[in-house]
C-alpha cells in the first residue's frame, strides 16, 4: 500500500476524514502494482485570480481509474490553504456538478487554519469505470469580504464503505490569487496547478510504502491521521 501526503494538505486530509467517516480511512490497495493510488486525481482549468465579490470561476477535477475494477461511492474532499491563514469557512462559495445538478460544498476550519469541504451533501458518490476518466465540473466564488490573499487547493479522494473508507486518490495543487479590485473572475485562465510538493516524511511514504516503514514511522503516520480527525471532531461537538 502507498500513500502520498501533500505539504499543503497533510493535516487537512486527516481532518477531512471526520467529515465523511467516524474513523480515519486507510489507504486503499492500489491494485496496479505501480505504487500509486488507484484513482489518479488532477485539478486543472482554473483561473489564476479571483475577485472578491466577483463571479464564479470554473475548474475541473479529473478522476481516472487506473485499475481493472470499477470504483463507486467516490467522494472528493477539497482542502483550501491560504497564505495569510485568514480565509473563513463562509467566504469560499464552492459547488460541484453531478451531471447538470449543482451541489454546494460546506467548509469547516481546522485548528491548523485549513478549510476542508467534502462532496457529501447527501450525494451518493461518483462511480468511475475501469480505465476511464470522470471529469467533475467545479465552480468557485469568494464573498466580497475576502481579503487579498494567495490560496492553494488540493483534493483528496475517499471511497466510502458504510462507516468505513479508504484513501484512493490525491490531486496536484492548484494555486490562485484573490484580489479586491474589479476584474473578470468569470473567465477561466491558464491553470496554475503546480504538482504535489511533499514533506520529506511523505516522500519516504510514497517511495517505500506503508508495509516497509519502521514501527516509529508507521506510528507517526497513524498519529497524524488520527489526531487531525480527532481535532475536527472535538471542534464540531463544541
Amino acid at each position: 500500500m502507498f500513500m502520498r501526503l501533500s505539504t499543503s494538505a497533510h493535516l487537512g486530509l486527516a481532518a477531512a476524514a471526520a467529515l465523511l467517516l467516524p474513523t480515519p480511512p486507510a489507504p486503499a490497495d492500489p491494485g496496479s502494482g505501480r505504487g500509486d493510488f488507484p484513482i489518479t486525481t488532477r485539478l486543472h482549468g482554473g483561473p489564476d485570480t479571483y475577485v472578491a465579490g466577483g463571479g464564479f470561476g470554473t475548474w475541473y477535477l479529473d478522476l481516472t481509474n487506473t485499475t481493472a475494477r470499477s470504483w463507486s461511492d467516490i467522494h472528493p474532499v477539497v482542502v483550501l490553504v491560504d497564505d495569510r491563514r485568514a480565509l473563513e469557512p463562509g467566504q469560499p462559495q464552492l459547488e460541484f456538478y453531478d451531471g447538470e445538478r449543482a451541489h454546494p460544498v460546506r467548509f469547516e476550519k481546522t485548528d491548523a487554519e485549513e478549510l476542508v469541504g467534502a462532496f457529501d451533501d447527501g450525494f451518493p458518490g461518483f462511480t468511475v469505470a475501469p480505465g476511464k476518466t470522470l471529469t467533475v465540473r467545479i465552480r468557485l466564488a469568494l464573498t466580497a469580504d475576502t481579503a487579498p490573499n494567495d490560496v492553494t487547493v488540493n483534493a483528496a479522494v475517499v471511497q466510502r464503505h458504510d462507516d468505513d473508507g479508504d484513501w484512493v486518490g490525491q490531486s496536484n495543487d492548484y494555486r490562485f490569487g484573490v484580489e479586491s479590485e474589479p476584474g473578470d473572475a468569470e473567465t477561466p485562465g491558464t491553470a496554475t496547478a503546480t504538482g504535489d510538493a511533499r514533506l520529506p516524511f511523505a516522500d519516504e511514504l510514497a517511495r517505500t510504502g506503508l508495509g516497509s516503514l519502521t514501527g516509529v514511522a508507521l506510528a507517526a503516520t497513524v498519529a497524524l491521521l488520527v489526531t487531525g480527525a480527532a481535532i475536527l471532531l472535538t471542534r464540531r461537538r463544541r
